[in-house]
């Protein structure tokens, strides 16, 4: 696509979506007008193009799904003229309440159909999992995908991959009771003699072929092999997964997400893993920016495990929170029924004696 044809696109998206767009991008994106906000974006994205292009049609095709995932509202009445006694343009009106949906709400066992153990069936791994493992035979990736979408696989097959070439593999997390978790779980799937860890309260098979660690333990062995001090699990290091890489904008902790990437050893490949980077191709084009090779942005926005939203009430009643079984984004006001009534009678039960009720 041109520069033209973007710039064309970029001025048919509602400034929404160009906000989006320019996190992480623009600065102070929000008090820009939509024609500076689109100069800053080109200019901005100059010597990448092609990463705004793709971003911004990630965008768009999520802004489509909603949309075709929202249920159809009626045509609002168009309003009549000021009536004499409305209150000053100075003063907030007060707002009225959204028009109910016409459509039935949905019932609690459709709410819960579908919930459960899914009948057994063969594995077959998505295209963007194929996409992340072939990337990582030449250079770095950075996956950047929805929660409960399969990054597991990735890592784990990834890991698979580098120990049968006899390449020691190291996998961080940023807390110590995930990394436990990956230990217990790595060490079913690869068995207990080849996993090891390594965190500020643990140390277990330290010099196994798979080390799960947190982060600050993996950049104290970075610093500690630039001093002069090297460890042989580096000079056999193939492999390294940074889960949980949306730490990387973290105030105060990002900065060891940093050093870690700045002080890998160029013959291991870096994994990054994330469903919430904001800006994964900014992320790619830095680690193509400082790494021996150009890294590689595997992006999926479809979420593989659909979200649904209920309500709980302190009696034990269970309602959908919603009228449809999934959650209606950009139509927050369509409540289900029953969790209106409940609301309702928490707030009555709740609230104090002696103040009016509503």
């Amino acid at each position: 696509m041109t520069t033209d044809e973007l710039t064309q696109l970029l001025v048919q998206q509602p400034i929404a979506v160009l906000h989006r767009l320019a996190r992480g991008r623009v600065h102070r994106h929000f008090r820009t007008g939509k024609r500076r906000l689109i100069e800053l974006l080109l200019q901005h994205s100059s010597q990448n193009l092609a990463g705004l292009e793709s971003d911004l049609q990630a965008l768009i095709g999520e802004r489509q799904t909603r949309a075709q995932a929202a249920p159809a509202r009626p045509a609002a009445p168009r309003p009549a003229a000021q009536h004499p006694s409305a209150p000053p343009p100075g003063r907030r009106p007060h707002r009225p309440h959204e028009p109910e949906s016409t459509e039935p709400a949905v019932s609690l066992a459709a709410w819960l159909e579908g919930l459960g153990v899914p009948t057994p069936q063969p594995f077959v791994p998505d295209p963007w999992q194929g996409e992340a493992l072939a990337g990582l035979a030449e250079t770095d990736v950075v996956v950047s995908v929805p929660t409960g979408s399969g990054k597991t696989y990735v890592a784990v097959e990834a890991a698979r991959r580098a120990m049968e070439e006899n390449r020691t593999v190291i996998y961080t997390s940023p807390l110590k009771a995930l990394s436990n978790t990956k230990f217990t779980e790595f060490s079913k799937i690869f068995g207990s003699d080849r996993v090891g860890i390594l965190t500020g309260d643990r140390q277990d098979n330290s010099q196994a072929p798979l080390l799960i660690m947190t982060t600050e333990i993996l950049r104290n062995l970075l610093y500690d092999a630039a001093s002069g001090e090297i460890d042989v699990r580096l000079d056999t290091l193939g492999l390294v997964i940074l889960d949980e890489s949306q730490y990387l904008a973290d105030p105060e902790r990002g900065v060891v997400w940093e050093e870690t990437i700045i002080f890998c050893p160029s013959q291991a490949k870096l994994l990054l893993l994330s469903a919430s980077i904001g800006n994964p191709q900014d992320i790619a084009d830095w680690l193509t920016s400082i790494r021996p090779s150009p890294c590689r942005l595997v992006r999926h926005s479809k979420r593989t495990v659909p979200l649904r939203a209920g309500y709980l009430h302190p009696d034990g009643k269970l309602t959908p929170l919603f009228r449809t079984a999934g959650i209606p984004y950009g139509h927050p006001g369509q409540l289900h029924p029953e969790a209106k009534r409940l609301f309702v009678q928490y707030e009555e039960d709740t609230l104090p004696s002696g103040r009016p009720r509503r």
